[in-house]
């Protein structure tokens, strides 16, 4: 279980114990931050891996800056910990959110926190294990709705997304990104149209990209 606030890995913990088959044993590993997450996820893949990995998307960034959020992990887990089923548990509630959600990770769950019960929690967890995927009722009913959006955000302009409201200055971009300066602008550019940004002004795009749970 991924998540920077233990009192809430502590009721999930409780839910999980209290409402376990009786044929069940749950050994639970937990992680606060990013580093912690990453090296659980290798040290599993070497010895015992996960049945479950729960991920909070908002978590504190890698010392490195390269692991930036709960998304992150989880396609660092799809690489070393395959079978593993994750569930994705995020704050974040707008339609063009979760579905950028699902199409980078699709991850067997997706849980809004706004919605979560105790109750909920439980049924998730027995539904991945035998018949994933399970979603909350927020996210079956932007995907009911066949609510689709053009915003979608690959790995490359997530960093960027995350270097700037860092406070990295555009020209310094190439020193943590491989791209040139004009492929960097380039995507700038996209951001900004992705996000309805007319100025020019980076604070004006961050605050966009805030908006919308990109950050």
């Amino acid at each position: 279980m991924v998540d920077d606030h233990p009192m809430i890995i502590e009721g999930y913990q409780n839910t999980l114990l209290a409402t376990k088959k009786d044929f069940q044993h749950l050994a639970i590993d937990i992680a606060h931050d990013c580093d912690m997450a990453n090296e659980l996820i290798k040290k599993a893949a070497k010895f015992e891996p996960y049945d479950i990995i729960f991920f909070d998307i908002s978590l504190p960034a890698s010392k490195d800056g390269l692991i930036t959020s709960g998304e992150d992990l989880a396609k660092i887990a799809q690489v070393y910990l395959p079978e593993s089923k994750i569930i994705i548990l995020t704050m974040f509630n707008e339609s063009f959110r979760i579905l950028n959600i699902i199409k980078e990770i699709n991850p067997e769950g997706l849980l809004i926190k706004s919605d979560l019960t105790s109750s909920e929690l439980a049924e998730a967890f027995q539904h991945v294990l035998i018949n994933p995927p399970y979603y909350s009722s927020t996210v079956n009913g932007f995907l009911k709705t066949t609510i689709s959006s053009d915003i979608y955000l690959d790995d490359t302009n997530r960093k960027i997304l995350h270097l700037l409201s860092q406070g990295v200055k555009t020209k310094t971009l190439k020193e943590h990104i491989d791209l040139s300066m004009s492929a960097i602008e380039k995507r700038k550019k996209q951001l900004k149209l992705l996000f309805s940004v007319e100025d020019s002004k980076d604070e004006t795009l961050l605050s966009a990209a805030r908006k919308k749970g990109f950050l």
